[in-house]
């Protein structure tokens, strides 16, 4: 069961939420996907997303790639959700990490983080949703390190919506499934906003 940890209203009137769990279990309208730029689901939550939503979702995802070729970290794919609880899936590709550890604020992996997810909500806003759960992109087996990672999605959110005031999307929810992602989000959360539940 998932379970919300942190909870915020946006300037912009839009819910923020941490939740601990699954994000295949998420009834909201969209869920994103870590994908990478072939959409070949393989590992990670990318492989979980398209073993507990069928068949479809890797048939559309090839289906998305014939047609529009590679997808790139600002025009992230879509499929539905196969038998997910979500109407949609929302295929973001996010930068790996790689050998950048030295890589200073501003980097292009920060900037196409970003980019993934405020490519996200465009997509989703494009899809009429009211509702959005995404993961820690880029993460996991990408390697992105996961405090840097909290603040530019943050960052990311907040910026699309002030740039976007009628957004139709109303709640954004942030899937961490491990407990060390939990912490690192929930501190960074806190520096960022404090204590507010």
């Amino acid at each position: 069961m998932n379970t919300v940890l942190l909870e915020r209203p946006l300037s912009t009137g839009q819910t923020l939420q941490i939740v601990q769990g699954d994000i295949t279990a998420e009834e909201v309208d969209a869920i994103v996907n870590a994908a990478n730029e072939q959409l070949q689901h393989g590992g990670g939550v990318a492989w979980a997303i398209a073993k507990k939503g069928g068949p479809a979702i890797q048939k559309e995802s090839n289906d998305w790639i014939r047609k529009h070729g590679t997808v790139s970290h600002s025009a992230p794919a879509w499929t539905s959700g196969g038998l997910l609880p979500a109407r949609y899936v929302i295929h973001a590709v996010g930068p790996i990490w790689g050998d950048t550890q030295n890589a200073g604020a501003g980097s292009s992996k920060d900037v196409q983080l970003a980019d993934a997810v405020t490519g996200s909500l465009r997509v989703a806003d494009e899809l009429e949703c009211s509702s959005i759960a995404m993961p820690a992109i880029s993460t996991g087996i990408f390697g992105f390190p996961k405090d840097r990672a909290a603040g530019i999605i943050f960052s990311a959110i907040e910026k699309y919506f002030e740039g976007n005031p009628s957004s139709r999307i109303k709640t954004v929810r942030l899937i961490l499934f491990d407990r060390p992602s939990v912490e690192v989000f929930v501190q960074i959360w806190q520096s960022k906003w404090g204590q507010q539940v």
